[in-house]
């Protein structure tokens, strides 16, 4: 993954996290897991999204450094004109072929659309090196423990079977006898864990992450933003943020990593063997 300016900014706020004020954190957590909107949008749209006032995008911009919020939003800007294919691009291609198609077909078109955009996403975000540490980190696992809930809970099931298929030890905690705490107890230093949650996330899942981080196994976190809580609580975090259509947020990206990840583990361990 490139280094750009937009990576400046995200590391900026990731530093300043903890001491934000609550509606610049939250004003900041929206940006970073809406960077199309915050490049497309207008101050007064952006801050009704976020539920905060215009006034408070441009104390988050100067608190970043930023002379203005014009400032601060064109990195958000220059970080679409890097893309092969900039968003109002597709936006306006959607619009031509709903047009001249039912509305079922228009539905189908737009999910197809976003489900595109999410993927394309991934692959131009993907840190390749977290990712191969990941992998290295679940190939050596006596055993790999799968914690998502709600809606990334199908990331779950993914996994889980994949790696079943593939004869790998794993285990996706969602037991309806509720002893996941008891077999999340089990893990030790030579185990490993994924753990996958989004906006707004789930309760749960931060637990056990929790759980995990102070038993001292690795996990790699799948989560949406640098301020997830996830990933203050792990070295090995990837950023998956999905597209939406009609308020309907896609799982393309995630389920391409839920099955990325397991074939990459069966690999590491068939060279390794």
């Amino acid at each position: 993954m490139t280094h750009s300016l937009f990576d400046d900014l995200r590391a900026r706020i990731v530093a300043s996290s903890n001491g934000l004020p609550k509606k610049l954190a939250q004003a900041a957590d929206y940006a970073l897991a809406h960077p199309n909107d915050i490049a497309l949008g207008t101050a007064a749209s952006i801050a009704a999204a976020a539920n905060v006032q215009p006034s408070t995008l441009v104390r988050l911009a100067q608190h970043l450094g930023y002379n203005g919020f014009t400032e601060f939003q064109a990195v958000f800007r220059g970080r679409l004109k890097v893309r092969a294919s900039s968003y109002e691009e597709r936006l306006a291609q959607i619009d031509n072929e709903d047009a001249s198609k039912d509305p079922d077909a228009a539905i189908l078109t737009g999910f197809l659309s976003v489900a595109r955009q999410s993927i394309d996403g991934l692959a131009s975000t993907l840190d390749v090196k977290i990712f191969a540490q990941s992998v290295g980190a679940l190939a050596n696992a006596d055993m790999i423990y799968v914690v998502a809930r709600r809606r990334s809970y199908p990331l779950a099931v993914q996994m889980a079977y994949t790696f079943s298929q593939l004869g790998i030890k794993a285990i996706s905690l969602n037991s309806p006898n509720h002893i996941d705490v008891d077999q999340l107890g089990l893990a030790g230093v030579n185990d490993a864990a994924i753990v996958c949650s989004f906006a707004p996330y789930s309760p749960d899942t931060i637990a056990y992450a929790t759980k995990l981080a102070g038993q001292g196994v690795p996990f790699l976190a799948i989560t949406d933003s640098a301020l997830s809580p996830l990933a203050r609580l792990t070295n090995y975090w990837l950023e998956v943020a999905e597209t939406d259509f009609a308020g309907f947020r896609s799982l393309s990206a995630g389920m391409a990593l839920a099955l990325a990840l397991p074939v990459a583990v069966a690999e590491r361990r068939r060279v390794k063997a």
